[in-house]
């Protein structure tokens, strides 16, 4: 009998792969729990609170976005290594 390929087979779930969902998913979950900053106080520099938390989750979402493509960059290199592959 011969050996299915490896492509064949489902994804696989790896810590780091964990960690970039959690990257991905991070500010979904932070903007779509509207009660937690549904309010105007605490106040900074006069923006009431509801602004400046979205305002910082577009910060936060960038940083992580960038965290988990390098991640996934070099999750591909590692796999394309381990398979014997030239990395790019």
């Amino acid at each position: 009998m011969s050996q299915a390929p490896e492509a064949g087979r489902g994804a696989t779930v790896t810590p780091m792969r964990v960690v970039i969902a959690l990257c991905l998913i991070a500010p979904f979950v932070a903007m779509l729990w509207v009660g937690s900053y549904a309010k105007t106080d605490p106040a900074f520099i006069g923006i009431p609170f509801f602004y400046w938390y979205q305002m910082a989750w577009v910060l936060i979402s960038t940083v992580l976005t960038v965290i988990a493509y390098k991640l996934w960059q070099r999750d591909q290199r590692a796999r394309s290594a381990a398979k014997g592959g030239a990395s790019e």
